[in-house]
């Protein structure tokens, strides 16, 4: 009699033991486990720069609501809880639940219909042999193998050198994360049981075609850029100290060569995207839905200005810290109206004056004509370590699959398109790390010299520097490591509990890290002016 036969139990629980290892082992794998992009162009021996092309995109990524169930919210508060007798109607005769689990806030938020459409759009350069895309989502935040499984799905015909995507961190828009999708206890957790897959497929294809159609269209362009310093007042708040903001709205304008008709206006600045609050059951893409608007139609009197046509982009800067405008009261342009709770005409009054201000820079004395409109790349894969319930949730594959000996494959990517620079971040940077004023605050939990030194937007050397967040990833707040907080006794005067932010990070470590190769991946792309 074999060993196995004589002891059946401890058979079993060996056995038991093997599967649990072999599915921990598969969920910490994650995908495209070997993709690594390292890349600095032009190379030596390039063409010399002409005359730039640009190309511009959009695919509407708004759910078909007819194609899922419907409910009833029976107290009126957006949330489907079927203790406060909310129902469902099998719409679609499936014999499952299938709402549309919106993003942010919290979990179970069906969307009852549309105010504005959601989209995936894409502007593409190509000069001096490189060609490059960028392309910005109406979405909470996508996570990197995502990305990855989209830039390997386009045409390889197209001699794409990079691909850069960024989400506007909307609270009002499907979850493409899988933390808001109705979780119904540990194994739909796992298993990701009510995550929109059919979703997600439909936001990849649609940045796909994006990207496609975009460098299928690109045409020689001339390009104007700005950038014009606000005050936060009216526009955003920092709902944790040290307040510090990002007040750099940076735009650019792309017309056909030779012509006034523009192609794009491209503009970023950090807020976060969730004007219309916890209670709206919506989807929309709120303030930048206006904002967007703004930019390609006008705004109107009073105090208006009139757009530029062609077609506009919006993408998020540093929202981490955290820069919100629910706290805000927003004034209107007529000087007379102010909204300070959720509203849509909140969120119309935010974009609208922020595209007031980008139109206006634009056309002002301070707007520069980019002369030599030279393309390069520099991008880098990269690895930030992630602790804390992060990383058990990243080591279960539960967000962010992919575990990497305690760190999170992630990346950064540098641009210059002209005397434009970019640099992406890929989660939401706490703006200190950006623009100085990191503070070392008694009670905070690591004590000494500020890290994340000097500024990154001191080390750039556009003369318009975009600084670009949740880029080709989201992996939550970067939190300056001497701001860190979560032992007693807490900063910044707190007492019963430390500010928010914390939770939703890496973990102190992820902040030096990310500064560090932002840094490196600036050295690389200066270095191929």
């Amino acid at each position: 009699m074999t060993f196995f036969a004589r002891h059946k139990i401890i058979s079993a629980l060996l056995i038991i033991v093997l599967l649990i290892v072999g599915f921990l082992a598969w969920r910490m794998k994650g995908p495209d486990r070997s993709y690594r992009v390292s890349l600095d162009l032009p190379k030596a021996g390039a063409p010399a720069p002409g005359v730039l092309e640009v190309g511009v995109a959009k695919v509407d990524i708004t759910p078909d609501l007819s194609q899922y169930d419907t409910w009833t919210d029976a107290n009126n508060d957006g949330k489907y809880k079927e203790s406060d007798g909310d129902t469902w109607t099998d719409t679609n005769g499936n014999g499952k639940r299938d709402l549309v689990w919106m993003a942010g806030f919290s979990d179970n938020r069906p969307a009852k219909g549309v105010n504005d459409p959601l989209w995936a759009r894409a502007i593409a350069f190509r000069n001096n042999g490189v060609t490059v895309a960028m392309v910005t989502i109406d979405s909470i935040g996508i996570l990197h193998e995502k990305f990855i499984a989209v830039r390997k799905s386009i045409d390889p015909s197209l001699k794409i050198d990079h691909v850069m995507f960024s989400t506007l961190h909307n609270h009002e828009t499907p979850d493409t994360m899988g933390i808001w999708s109705n979780m119904d206890g540990v194994g739909a957790i796992l298993f990701k049981s009510n995550f929109d897959y059919a979703y997600m497929a439909k936001v990849q294809k649609a940045c796909k075609d994006a990207v496609e159609e975009a460098v299928r269209g690109l045409k020689p362009a001339n390009m104007t850029i700005a950038e014009e310093v606000i005050k936060p007042e009216g526009f955003v708040d920092d709902s944790r100290d040290p307040q510090v903001f990002d007040l750099k709205i940076c735009c650019a304008r792309f017309t056909k060569h030779g012509t006034d008709e523009t192609i794009a206006t491209m503009i970023s600045w950090g807020n976060h995207v969730e004007t219309l609050g916890s209670s709206n059951s919506l989807l929309t893409s709120d303030f930048p839905n206006y904002l967007r608007e703004g930019l390609e139609k006008g705004v109107g009197e009073p105090n208006g200005a009139e757009g530029f046509g062609g077609m506009a982009l919006y993408f998020q800067g540093m929202v981490g810290g955290l820069m919100t405008q629910l706290h805000t009261t927003v004034p209107h342009r007529d000087g007379q109206q102010k909204f300070e709770h959720a509203s849509y005409e909140k969120a119309q009054a935010l974009g609208e004056n922020v595209a007031i201000v980008a139109l206006k820079a634009l056309r002002g004395e301070k707007a520069i004509k980019i002369e030599n409109p030279r393309v390069s790349v520099a991008a880098q894969t990269i690895f930030a370590p992630i602790s804390g319930m992060y990383g058990y949730a990243i080591a279960l594959g539960l967000i962010h699959p992919g575990w990497y000996w305690g760190k999170a494959r992630t990346e950064v990517n540098a641009f210059r398109i002209g005397d434009l620079e970019i640099l992406t971040i890929p989660g939401e940077l706490y703006p200190e790390i950006a623009e100085g004023g990191i503070e070392s605050p008694e009670g905070g939990d690591f004590p000494g010299e500020p890290i994340e030194v000097p500024p990154l937007r001191k080390e750039m050397k556009g003369k318009v520097n975009m600084i670009i967040g949740l880029a080709n990833d989201e992996i939550g707040y970067i939190i300056p490591k001497t701001q860190w907080d979560v032992k007693p006794p807490y900063a910044y005067g707190e007492t019963e509990e430390p500010q928010y932010g914390e939770e939703n990070s890496g973990g102190p470590d992820v902040a030096p890290v990310i500064h560090k190769e932002s840094l490196a991946i600036l050295k690389r792309l200066h270095a191929l002016q």
